[in-house]
């Protein structure tokens, strides 16, 4: 969960992990660690037709929620870090 200063800058100023709780590294409006963000839009034939979902996981809920998939994720290394 992200929390932005509510200026027109939108200075992020804290992120906290949806599925341990815990506040992520943030200084001067820069994320400083890991974070993995997800925003879903669920369309027609879903049990949530119409609803938007956000949410942040800290570094080692990704690595814990993406161990239980049957598939592994696929991976691939970046060669520009943003």
């Amino acid at each position: 969960m992200q929390k932005y200063r509510d200026t027109e800058e939108k200075k992020l100023m804290q992120v906290v992990c949806n599925k341990c709780g815990r506040s992520l590294k943030v200084e001067d409006g820069c994320l400083k660690e890991g974070c993995f963000s997800a925003t879903v839009a669920f369309g027609y034939f879903s049990r949530k037709d119409g609803s938007i979902h956000h949410f942040d996981l800290c570094e080692d809920c990704y690595d814990n929620v993406v161990e239980q998939f049957a598939l592994p994720v696929e991976e691939e290394t970046a060669t520009e870090l943003v």
